[in-house]
């Protein structure tokens, strides 16, 4: 009997590392109705603004918190997705065996290092945001701070578990010299 051929374009199923990318897949397709929920609250600030002459600080806070949780948690889905930045001129030039040795280097000396540093310090900086209830600065500002610090370390170990799971792929793929 012989292996079935598979597709370049048909990935390979490593059953760990598709089931840890499906749950930030299905996590990542309900955060980003963040994105709607901005749009609309960026309109009603404009309207408000510029139509009535009376903006909200409120607003415009909400607006900067919905950003940053859609761009963190939007940066996992990226990784699981194969789809974040990286020097495709020069990646797609290698053979597949060194394109994933690269991705193996990259994501053990400078992904996971730098997800780590930031999710270790940001824990110390949430959890002394939630001890003091951290609020705005602005009077009329949004109440809970330490909400959105939360998202921090949040974010960074979804990113940390993307960029396990990819590690385990193709450290799996090597293995079996696919």
């Amino acid at each position: 009997m012989s292996t079935p051929v598979i597709a370049e374009h048909e990935p390979i199923p490593v059953p760990l590392a598709d089931a840890i990318d499906r749950l930030i897949r299905w996590l990542g397709h309900g955060i980003c109705w963040v994105y709607g929920v901005l749009v609309f609250v960026i309109i009603l600030q404009v309207v408000l603004r510029y139509g009535f002459g009376e903006g909200k600080v409120i607003l415009e806070e909400l607006q900067w918190h919905l950003y940053a949780v859609g761009v963190m948690f939007g940066v996992a889905y990226a990784q699981a997705n194969d789809a974040h930045i990286r020097v495709d001129i020069v990646h797609m030039r290698l053979r597949p065996r060194t394109q994933r040795l690269w991705e193996i280097f990259g994501i053990v000396v400078f992904l996971l290092p730098f997800v780590w540093v930031v999710f270790y310090t940001s824990l110390e900086f949430v959890t002394e945001a939630w001890r003091v209830g951290e609020r705005s600065d602005a009077p009329l500002g949004l109440p809970y701070r330490w909400l959105i610090k939360g998202a921090i370390p949040a974010a960074f170990g979804l990113l940390g578990l993307a960029a396990l799971s990819r590690l385990w792929r193709d450290l799996y793929l090597l293995m079996k010299n696919r």
